[in-house]
């Protein structure tokens, strides 16, 4: 056990909840448990590009006391991806919840199979 064990933890457990997200879209039937799974998805990349964003010892990179030494400031690419993300998921989000609306007000159901087989018998 060296003093570097815990050194990737964040990262680590980003892959984990992009898991736990990746299983519940690819496993579950009912529509809202797909949503909130492509949203746990999301969550662990935000999660895994802010860790990789973030360095000890730096500052945002705002100009202060007149310091201009790149070393000094963090990259702010990785923020702005995080934050253009969130409002990119957040729409997906509101989207795909709206056509889960509709498509309850048709079928009476969440159950991604009965849905399918309804349209199967409709023959759509």
């Amino acid at each position: 056990m060296g003093p570097h064990l815990f050194a990737n933890y964040v990262e680590a457990i980003a892959m984990i909840l992009f898991g736990i997200g990746f299983l519940t879209l690819l496993l579950r039937n009912n529509l809202i448990k797909k949503i909130i799974g492509l949203n746990i998805m999301d969550t662990a990349i935000y999660l895994f590009l802010a860790s990789k964003a973030y360095i000890p010892g730096r500052a945002a990179p705002i100009i202060v006391d007149g310091v201009q030494d790149v070393e000094k400031y963090i990259n702010p690419i990785p923020s702005g991806l995080v934050l253009t993300g969130i409002v990119v998921s957040v729409s997906v989000s509101a989207l795909m919840l709206s056509i889960t609306i509709k498509l309850y007000k048709r079928y009476h159901t969440l159950n991604l199979d009965e849905i399918s087989a309804r349209l199967k018998k409709e023959g759509r």
